[in-house]
């Protein structure tokens, strides 16, 4: 019997969680005919979801947002208002459960960077540990994105691995050559992009958050370090850092390393760009940096892979897990050893041959198609349960 599945979009706009909610659904859409999705989203349009097959409709629930008393009315009224859905389950694909989720359900789980890495510390940061672990203990399953994730959620919170199971993310289709890598049209489209931002010089890049995890102020200090060292350099003496994603007004600390650095005129903060141009970045980037102190999963990386550009890439977390051999590897806490892996993929062109064609292999080792079916084997799983484990 078909089921009516639940699936919680309102954040499909979003950087990391959206990247993840976007692919599932439209891989979900290809593997699976049988079963009725339900897909909640905030209420405004969502382009991606316009084209799905007749077993996907969209729900919305708009809810004001605020903090304390607002914020806890409008999470009594998700729950009341995700009872009305009549599923037979829901997903919810956030590092959060709301409050008075129905059953049964299952939650992805992408990193643990809230607890962490937080900034509120006391009551608030344990009453946010509290909500989350009892969410996730009520839950049916868990999917961690991550090895590295669900150690963390272990550790952290207590719930035992034997309550989840690692699904792997991928890097989204987008991402790939434009045309044959040597081909004079491949640039120029390329070079046709780069031109809109007066980007006509050779760049390292870095895409994604600016959290202090993201270890940014060390990466432009190691850059200061390159840049004197190739600044006789005929390919690389104007070399800049291009950085997209969050705005540097966001990080003090961030803005600060770059004046300290005296990097002002060579680091570009360009915010955030639409997903095609987000992939002609990643192809006319000299190198992709990641030089991230923790990550849940790691998609950047495996995106500029995908596209044929060579990673420098620190070592930790569960970034051993997606970036395998592929990369050019770091000490993220040593800004020198940042420079100098940088400096080794742009000078020594067997390095940078070699990453590439690793990357290739690497990337592919991920698919959305994959995914989708282990998450709806994970749905049929709790779906077929006659007595609901407690």
């Amino acid at each position: 019997m078909p089921l009516r599945i639940a699936l919680d979009a309102r954040r499909v706009a979003d950087f990391g969680i959206g990247t993840y909610i976007r692919n599932l659904v439209r891989a979900l859409a290809r593997v699976d005919d049988r079963n009725q999705y339900k897909l909640i989203t905030s209420g405004l349009p969502v382009p991606e979801f316009a084209a799905l097959p007749g077993n996907f409709e969209v729900a919305s629930f708009s809810a004001v947002q605020g903090q304390g008393y607002q914020r806890g009315l409008a999470q009594i009224r998700y729950g009341l208002f995700l009872r009305k859905l009549d599923a037979d389950l829901f997903h919810i694909p956030l590092n959060a459960v709301p409050l008075f989720m129905p059953k049964p359900y299952l939650v992805t789980i992408h990193d643990m960077s809230t607890l962490l890495f937080s900034n509120e510390q006391g009551y608030g940061n344990r009453l946010r540990h509290f909500y989350l672990r009892r969410g996730l203990i009520r839950a049916d399953r868990v999917i961690a994105v991550s090895k590295a994730t669900c150690r963390d959620v272990e550790a952290v919170l207590g719930i035992p691995m034997s309550r989840m199971r690692v699904v792997y993310n991928a890097p989204d289709p987008t991402f790939r050559p434009l045309s044959a890598p040597d081909g004079a049209g491949h640039r120029a489209e390329i070079q046709r992009v780069l031109d809109r931002y007066r980007i006509q010089y050779p760049y390292l890049l870095y895409v994604g958050r600016t959290n202090p995890h993201k270890n940014i102020p060390r990466l432009v200090e190691a850059f200061a370090v390159l840049r004197g060292e190739v600044r006789e350099h005929p390919s690389y003496r104007d070399l800049r850092l291009l950085i997209i994603g969050d705005e540097i007004s966001r990080y003090p600390a961030l803005r600060q390393a770059v004046i300290q650095s005296r990097v002002e005129d060579a680091v570009r903060f360009l915010g955030f760009v639409p997903i095609e141009t987000l992939r002609a970045f990643y192809q006319g980037a000299s190198a992709f940096v990641f030089p991230s102190l923790y990550e849940g999963f790691g998609l950047p990386p495996l995106e500029a892979m995908a596209c044929g550009t060579p990673v420098v890439c620190s070592n930790v977390s569960s970034l051993p897990e997606v970036v395998g051999d592929a990369v050019e590897i770091v000490n993220p806490e040593n800004v020198f050893d940042i420079a100098r892996g940088m400096r080794e993929v742009l000078l020594n062109r067997s390095l940078r041959g070699r990453l590439v064609e690793q990357g290739f292999q690497q990337a592919r080792r991920f698919n959305w198609e994959r995914t989708a079916q282990q998450v709806l084997d994970a749905y049929e799983e709790i779906g077929s349960y006659r007595i609901r484990p407690r």
